[in-house]
């Protein structure tokens, strides 16, 4: 997806979704829309492009800028076609001489006060403003250049990542309502009345006001008022290619807009299920680490960790990396290596190495960060659903009436789908969260959550039970729906528990520190207030009470009948953007891809056939455990892929301890992180612009990932692993690694 620069369709209006369709005439033409559909959007899905400058498809119409004037029979006037919905039988003229010279007035008085300089202007060739001029025939201004204008104002550029240019405002307000519609974050207002109107962030500047550098201003931004610098630098992009976000679990889809192969910007796909056209400040500007001038883009080794490092060549480094893990099994035995995938590289690049260690080590001493924050999802919602993924995608918030946060941080962890969040939440959904922090969610603009369940850390399965509690004794059960769907002999043992006095709110109350009285209401709000939806997050499932709080929190779903259906569910907010589909790929120590475990002989005996490799029944090393067996000097080489546990996980002494004691450690990562200060082998790792394959994210989401620019280091990731097996004398088994590979991809 790389055949120029892509460009979307902008509709003007939001297309609505209704059951009824309206059948219409626009110039001649017999067009069917949704019920609701503005004139301007059912003109556009017939190919006619109205004028505009106001309106665009990701904000609600405003009808301000008066370009987009129609002639409607029948109708005194000319209405703004983004405001004026279709009826049955509606006959539609959008070119009459009327309008022609009605437009042409209109661009008059926005260019007499505009500066001429579109050829040094950074969006010339990308500038609505411009378009419009030549598509209402505009040929001169009547006005004159020589009055009051803005002309003289200064430009902000305090912000790190984009220009404001006030000379360039046509004050549309697109800015301003896209940081309120679309961001939630109202840091954006028009300041001063009538010609005195200019868009305002704040009191001083853009950097110190409340925006979060979301970009969703700059997209919407329909001249070079906003602008990114980067392409103020640069100049215009000549080519996209779509591919994934690789931050946050949310997956957000962009269009990466490059000169040859240099990115100049990126811009938030709208097709993109996840985020539909919307980004946060990581995805959309803090992409500059890819070719940062502190990557490592060569291989580096060393005999020992206190020797400098020294560049060798690929050859080289592979060679050694075999030579020695070889070397350390012969002499400690097959146990002594083994890997850690990364919740960051593709999925393909994830099930290459736990097929290395498993088909090429022998055991199965593969793990990953991300079982720490999976795992509890995995077996608590494989134990009462029967699968391990979330329930809903993030487009059904959009239905939940009551939205209950868990052990989350939505605005600063997953910040575009806490836009989503926020704007149901203001369209009147009622919020509870269930934190000992007071999360910004608790209290923002034009959002206060309903509840606030502030518990003392370890006590979420305490606070759960307590909310079931209410539900079970107050009669709040959904009975149809646990009659239909629900294991009747399980449930009625699960009610019987959390209807005990012990776990009721009052007895709760003095250990979680929450309210009897807020839990009750709470609960109550929970179980009648409609759709009930369930976002949770590391602080449920980075704990000793994970799984079984991920349990009750299924539970509590099921009671409410809460399942099945748009704007209910589950759903875990994974922390990294492949945390989902590593775990998919097969990381766990004692389960192969799928989730399926490796002590059964079915299972095992069907991978051995597809991999040609006589595979280990025992589950391997977690890595807790290694690090513990390198301590004892039972554990001696380790494949690190994308991971700086050094840094990262919990113990730091004892995880430099493990590293230390260990007489290969190789590791392949972008920069030399803390990790590398203990490893005998740099592999030179490749960002998400350089790579081609998947992320799967929370929603289970399979998005695309596209290779933007050729790796820095000269190779793929997935080919260092084939060319690592082949190096271990695997040859036999690397045709069915390569094969993995593509039928992923």
């Amino acid at each position: 997806m790389s055949s120029g620069l892509i460009r979307e369709i902008d509709h003007g209006t939001p297309i609505r979704v209704a059951d009824e369709h309206v059948t219409l005439t626009i110039d001649g033409v017999e067009i069917s829309a949704p019920k609701g559909t503005s004139v301007m959007a059912a003109a556009m899905m017939a190919g006619n492009r109205i004028p505009k400058l106001c309106a665009t498809e990701s904000l609600e119409p405003f009808g301000s800028c008066r370009l987009c004037l129609v002639e409607i029979e029948g109708r005194k006037g000319t209405p703004a076609s983004c405001t004026t919905p279709v009826e049955p039988g509606m006959i539609v003229h959008t070119q009459t001489d009327r309008l022609a010279r009605l437009r042409r007035g209109v661009m008059e008085l926005y260019i007499s006060d505009h500066p001429l300089d579109c050829l040094t202007c950074a969006a010339n060739g990308d500038c609505e403003l411009q378009d419009m001029a030549g598509a209402v025939g505009l040929r001169d201004v009547r006005y004159g250049y020589a009055g009051e204008n803005h002309l003289y104002e200064a430009k902000d550029v305090s912000n790190p990542y984009f220009a404001y240019d006030p000379t360039k405002c046509i004050v549309c307000n697109r800015c301003v309502r896209a940081c309120e519609e679309v961001q939630g974050t109202f840091a954006l207002t028009i300041a001063g009345r009538g010609f005195d109107s200019r868009v305002a962030a704040g009191p001083t500047d853009f950097l110190s006001s409340e925006c979060v550098s979301c970009g969703a201003c700059v997209q919407a931004c329909p001249t070079a008022t906003l602008v990114e610098k980067s392409v103020i630098e640069h100049g215009q992009p000549t080519r996209s290619v779509v591919t994934t976000c690789a931050y946050c679990g949310v997956g957000c889809s962009f269009k990466a807009e490059l000169q040859g192969d240099r990115v100049v910007r990126m811009v938030p796909y709208r097709d993109g299920a996840a985020n539909e056209g919307h980004s946060c400040v990581k995805g959309r500007f803090a992409w500059g680490y890819a070719t940062h001038r502190d990557r490592i883009t060569t291989p580096l080794v060393r005999e020992r960790i206190t020797d400098p490092w020294r560049a060798a060549t690929w050859d080289e480094a592979i060679g050694r990396v075999a030579s020695e893990f070889r070397r350390l099994q012969a002499q400690y035995g097959r146990e002594s290596i083994g890997a850690i995938t990364s919740s960051r590289c593709t999925n393909e690049e994830v099930f290459l190495v736990q097929k290395l260690v498993r088909a090429g080590f022998g055991n199965n001493n593969v793990d990953t960060c991300a079982r720490v924050c999976h795992s509890p999802t995995g077996y608590g919602l494989k134990t009462t659903f029967g699968t391990s993924a979330g329930t809903q995608d993030f487009k059904s918030v959009e239905k939940a009436d009551v939205i209950v946060v868990i052990g989350a941080n939505p605005t600063d962890g997953h910040p575009v789908f806490a836009s989503r969040l926020k704007k149901r939440l203001r369209a009147g959904a009622k919020l509870i969260v269930v934190d000992p922090r007071r999360i910004d969610l608790v209290r923002s603009a034009h959002v206060e959550a309903a509840h606030h369940l502030q518990l003392r850390p370890g006590t979420n399965v305490a606070v759960l039970n307590a909310l079931a509690h209410v539900i079970v004794t107050e009669g709040l059960v959904d009975e149809d729906y646990v009659r239909e769907r629900c294991g009747l002999a399980e449930f009625e043992s699960w009610a019987r528990f959390v209807a005990l006095e012990k776990n009721s709110p009052e007895a709760s109350e003095p250990f979680t520190g929450v309210p009897a009285a807020e839990v009750r209401a709470a609960a109550r709000l929970y179980a009648t207030g409609g759709n009930g939806a369930i976002y949770y997050g590391l602080g449920v499932t980075e704990h000793s009470q994970g799984s079984t709080t991920v349990m009750a929190i299924a539970n509590l779903a099921m009671a409410t009948g809460n399942i099945g259906r748009e704007g209910v569910g589950v759903n875990p907010l994974r922390g990294q953007n492949n945390v989902q589909g590593s775990c998919d790929m097969g990381s766990f120590p004692h389960e192969f891809s799928g989730y399926r475990h490796v002590s059964d002989d079915g299972v095992r005996e069907t991978f051995e056939k597809m991999w040609g490799a006589r595979l280990d029944e025992e589950p391997g090393l977690r890595i807790p455990n290694m690090l513990d067996e390198a301590v004892e000097h039972r554990f001696k080489g380790l494949l690190v892929q994308g991971e700086d546990i050094a840094q990262s996980d919990p113990d730091t002494q004892h995880v430099t301890a493990g590293l230390a004691a260990m007489e290969c450690v190789v590791v392949q990562d972008l920069f030399l992180n803390e990790t590398a200060k203990y490893a005998h082998v740099f592999l030179p790792g490749a960002s998400f612009l350089e790579k081609d394959g998947t992320f799967t994210n929370a929603e289970r989401r399979i998005n695309r990932v596209r290779q933007v620019m050729a790796p820095l280091a000269g190779k793929d990731e997935w080919q260092v692993t084939v060319d690592l097996a082949r190096a271990l004398g695997l040859d036999g088994q690397i045709g069915s690694l390569v094969a993995g590979v593509l039928a992923l991809v």
